[in-house]
């Protein structure tokens, strides 16, 4: 007689979990504490819900590496599940992006009285994009090689090679969100101060979240790499992250073709 519990499909039915519901708490928490915030109502509600979300990402994605890794329930069709979906993701992205690419040339295609007619408005002191941004440049598009460097070496089996590129793709990203930062504090313009100021932290400023949130993702891929966790034809989990780390660098270029050398006005110097 068959066994009742045989699996025989290639399929992972997920056992029922208490994080989705968790995470759905504590992010309404963090909302509602955001709001007190706001309102000076104290910040404990929101301490504790980022800590709680925070705790929800972590234990949710430790069982799905287990799931994958020592239960085997990552078969060739789940991962490609997986990888359409890390795929429409990305997409989303893109659209997030998108509103704020759309906000930036609406307003500087067609500056309004207000901004007297000229973009960028009259008294806003740009970057040079030839300096710090054009640093910011080349490290991410190093980053982007050193990546690539990884896989490579994952796919031929070089645990060694995957391991080096890691460290200098981690290195590499937390020295861009570095160098931004200390762009960031000799700005000449703060975020109140009119369309250019709001357009430009919005989208460089997510941006920068983005490679904050890359440089996290690639550091728990250094982890598990160290750990033996990949198998040539069996990793996923660096895919994703290296995929994610390729969309962030694209968008820069674009960022710094547009926003800092296409956009550059009256260039702030000291």
């Amino acid at each position: 007689m068959a066994d009742a519990h045989e699996v025989n499909h290639d399929y992972h039915l997920v056992d029922p979990s208490p994080w989705p519901v968790v995470g759905s708490i504590t992010a309404f928490m963090t909302a509602i504490g955001l709001v007190m915030y706001m309102h000076d109502m104290g910040s404990w509600l929101l301490i504790v819900g980022t800590i709680g979300i925070l705790y929800t990402m972590f234990v949710w994605w430790r069982d799905v590496v287990r799931e994958g890794e020592f239960q085997g329930f990552h078969t060739p069709v789940v991962q490609l599940g997986l990888r359409y979906g890390m795929v429409l993701f990305i997409a989303s992205e893109v659209m997030f992006f998108a509103a704020w690419f759309w906000a930036y040339f609406n307003a500087s295609l067609f500056p309004t009285e207000a901004m007297g007619g000229v973009w960028p408005p009259e008294g806003i002191e740009t970057f040079d994009p030839w300096h710090l941004p054009f640093l910011n440049t080349l490290i991410l598009l190093t980053s982007g090689t050193t990546v690539t460097w990884a896989h490579h070496a994952l796919q031929h089996g070089d645990r060694k090679g995957l391991v080096n590129g890691l460290i200098l793709t981690v290195i590499l990203g937390a020295l861009f969100t570095c160098v931004q930062a200390y762009e960031y504090s000799h700005a000449a313009f703060g975020f109140t101060d009119g369309i250019y100021a709001s357009t430009f932290y919005m989208a460089t400023g997510f941006h920068g979240f983005h490679v904050l949130v890359g440089t996290i993702f690639l550091l728990v891929c250094l982890v598990r790499a160290m750990k033996g966790q990949f198998k040539p034809d069996h990793h996923f989990g660096f895919e994703a992250a290296a995929w994610y780390w390729h969309f962030v660098d694209v968008v820069w270029l674009f960022l710094f073709c547009c926003i800092y050398w296409w956009g550059a006005g009256t260039v702030a110097h000291g």
